[in-house]
């Protein structure tokens, strides 16, 4: 990707999620600056996520792609799914910064 969706803030938790492709090719993004009362919240969220499991499905034609982006104040976290992969702990993650999110709700 050549943009960044998550530059730098000074909230002590950012999350980012683009979600690109499908039959248009229209890319949407989300993003979440979390307030200090409610990091602890959020890192619980990016915590259950799966960051380094193998993602066993493939995005097939004409689906979307999801890039999540998530910035703690102990690390930095990055993870591309398919569509058919957004589930579970991926899904609540994405749903919850969707709900969030000011700048393009959907």
């Amino acid at each position: 990707m050549s943009e960044d969706p998550a530059p730098p803030s000074d909230a002590p938790v950012v999350i980012a999620v683009v979600r690109s492709g499908g039959i248009a090719g229209i890319r949407r993004q989300w993003r979440v600056e979390a307030e200090p009362s409610d990091a602890d919240e959020w890192i619980t969220l990016i915590d259950l996520c799966p960051w380094d499991q193998d993602a066993d499905a493939s995005p097939g034609a004409d689906r979307f792609m999801w890039s999540i982006r998530a910035r703690t104040p102990s690390e930095r976290r990055e993870r591309e799914l398919p569509d058919s992969a957004l589930e579970g702990p991926w899904r609540t993650l994405v749903e919850a910064v969707r709900a969030a999110s000011t700048r393009d709700p959907a």
